[in-house]
This record gives structure tokens, C-alpha cells and sequence, in this order.
């Protein structure tokens, strides 16, 4: 019966992870890295998994899929066809159909 409940439990995290609607539609286009840290952002093997690889702000990926944990947003990007990761969402900025500005990526806090 435990196991069953524990299932139960990560089976309903899913369909709430799932079920938010969607500010960065997959395969919208072209999205800039945007870190405002002036980092490199992390790739990560999964939300708030072991970190892949670094992306340098300006970067260019690809949406592919989408999930929010709590009010983490977190994005699955490729580039160049090649899927990298999960990226945090919130260091991503993707523009939406119909826009015609280009978006530019962010200068560090310290340099603002």
C-alpha cells in the first residue's frame, strides 16, 4: 500500500508540473540566454540535476519542452538541433509570435 501511495503522489506532482500554461511555446523560434548574474547559466541533466555544461549569455537555443516545480520555471533547450538540458526559464528570454524587437541579452546587475 505504500508504494502505491508514493506512486500516487508522484504521478499527481507530474500532472501539476505539466499543467501550467505556457510562456515559451516550444519551438516558438529563437531565445537568448540572459543571465542578469553575469555567469554562465547552467545545463542541468534535469530540473536541479548535475550540471552538463554552461551557456554564455546571448547564446541562442531552442525551446523543446517545459515544466514548472513550485514557482520554478525550468525550459528543455537544444541548439542547432542538439538538446543540451534544463535550463532555469527565468534566465531566458524568447521572442513571442508576432513581435518583431530583437531581444538582447542583459548586462550583469553590477554593470546596470
Amino acid at each position: 500500500m505504500t508504494s502505491f501511495l508514493r506512486m500516487l503522489a508522484v504521478s499527481a506532482c507530474l500532472s501539476v508540473a505539466f499543467a501550467f500554461p505556457s510562456a515559451f511555446a516550444a519551438g516558438n523560434g529563437q531565445c537568448l540566454v540572459d543571465d542578469p548574474t553575469g555567469t554562465a547559466l547552467n545545463v542541468r541533466s534535469a530540473p536541479n540535476g548535475t550540471i552538463l555544461m554552461t551557456l554564455a549569455n546571448g547564446t541562442a537555443v531552442e525551446v523543446v519542452d517545459e515544466m514548472r516545480i513550485g514557482t520554478k520555471h525550468w525550459l528543455f533547450v537544444a541548439r542547432q538541433g542538439e538538446r543540451l538540458g534544463w535550463i532555469f526559464g527565468a534566465y531566458v528570454v524568447c521572442k513571442q509570435a508576432g513581435d518583431t524587437r530583437e531581444a538582447a541579452p542583459s548586462q550583469p546587475a553590477e554593470q546596470r
